[in-house]
């Protein structure tokens, strides 16, 4: 893909994230089902989590509510609004030392930070291009901590009538990829979004780019259950660390 097509997709999708921010907000405040299958994947209390992507920070929320002991917890999101619903939430909560950042992912890649898990949840899908999504999946894998986790899920919502009802007709200067949509976003004000459908194939080929180990895979989410497909990956502990690992300070 080329460049100017790359950045006017990122630019729709930050600009849907700051005109529904509010009705986004809103409407995403349930965890997703399939995070209490990643905690049964990971099978250890989590210490420390870098968010990718983090939205409105209900994966902070749900994680403190279903453990016990206290993490550090990092934020990573280009969306102002979005990142200032997550400090209301999570700062609130006092098992969790947060920080957040707002940053774009897609230009940027993740900070040089480290953690024991570090989460990609509907980000993959907005990420403009094969090669981009690659990169970022292999520079998020870079932050794993050794023998900590890479949890990530595609957005399969191209096998959905209600979401393929949504696709509008790409503007003729862009020349997108294979399974490059707009979806028309219809809560609240009206915007739209790009997203990208990640099948099997690609889903696999980004797999094999993390350099990680597979411990679970698994479909999850939505009325059949099949919304998401997750990815939970490990990172083995002969790996010396090249990042700063963050501390627990509550």
């Amino acid at each position: 893909m080329d460049p100017f097509t790359q950045r006017r997709l990122n630019a729709i999708n930050r600009e849907f994230y700051l005109q529904a921010a509010g009705e986004f907000d809103q409407t995403r405040q349930r965890p997703w089902r399939g995070w209490q299958r990643l905690l049964q994947a990971l099978d250890v209390p989590v210490c420390s989590v870098l968010d990718l992507g983090c939205g409105n920070g209900r994966f902070a929320l749900f994680l403190a509510r279903s453990q016990a002991s206290a993490f550090k917890y990092i934020g990573i999101d280009s969306s102002p609004p979005l990142l200032a619903a997550a400090r209301v939430g999570v700062e609130a909560q006092p098992a969790i030392d947060s920080e957040f950042q707002e940053r774009d992912l897609v230009w940027d890649g993740p900070p040089e930070r480290e953690a024991q898990l570090v989460t990609l949840f509907g980000l993959m899908h907005h990420v403009p291009g094969y090669q981009k999504r690659m990169s970022l999946l292999r520079a998020a894998a870079d932050c794993v901590a050794p023998g900590g986790c890479l949890a990530w899920a595609a957005w399969r919502f191209y096998e959905l009538d209600r979401f393929r009802n949504r696709i509008v007709p790409w503007p003729d200067e862009l020349q997108v990829e294979k399974h490059d949509y707009l979806l028309d976003w219809r809560r609240g004000e009206r915007a739209l979004r790009y997203c990208h459908y990640i099948n099997d194939e690609e889903h696999d080929a980004l797999i094999r780019a993390s350099g990680l180990t597979v411990i679970a895979d698994y479909r999850a989410d939505g009325a059949g259950g099949k919304l998401n497909r997750y990815t939970v990956l490990r990172r083995e502990t002969g790996r010396n660390r090249t990042r700063p690992v963050f501390e627990i300070s509550i």
